[in-house]
């Protein structure tokens, strides 16, 4: 890594670029999981214009950004479902997916008190990456849509703001 990563949250103009990061490590590491439904599913999912008017309701989109390109991305619903986190495969193993996880957190708890446990469904790849993270798995696998994923949840310490 050469540039100093940035974080900040999603403007409309970077959702194209957010998309196909999103896109690009889904197919390296996850698509083969899925069916010809479930990848017609995600894809739609993460479309430009769907991740901008999820990040406009109840969901946060916070980037890491090596210059101006998008090196990973946490989106957070309803400030406690991790609903994608995606770390470009050139800058995996320096921590991205953890300070992203942290500070989309750092907004999400304030925003909703009380807040003491974070879920995700994660794909079979992601499981031993949530698991660093401090993730369980809550129940078996499962598949809507053509879409296989792992419930799993984080439980959080006390707030420390």
């Amino acid at each position: 890594m050469t540039d100093p990563i940035v974080y900040r949250p999603l403007e409309p103009a970077d959702a194209a670029a957010v998309s196909r990061l999103i896109l690009d490590s889904f197919g390296e590491f996850i698509a083969g999981e899925y069916t010809d439904e479930g990848r017609a599913e995600f894809a739609r999912f993460v479309q430009p214009e769907a991740i901008v008017d999820r990040s406009r309701s109840n969901h946060y989109v916070l980037l890491a950004l090596a210059g101006e390109r998008p090196a990973g991305v946490i989106e957070l619903r309803d400030n406690d479902h991790v609903s994608l986190l995606f770390v470009d495969s050139r800058f995996q193993r320096h921590g991205l997916a953890r300070e992203l996880l942290m500070r989309a957190l750092s907004v999400g708890r304030p925003a909703k008190p009380g807040l003491d446990r974070v879920t995700v469904n994660s794909s079979r790849f992601g499981v031993p990456i949530y698991e660093k993270l401090g993730f369980r798995q809550t129940g078996p696998e499962r598949s809507v849509n053509g879409i296989v994923f792992i419930p799993m949840a984080h439980r959080l310490g006390p707030d420390p703001a």
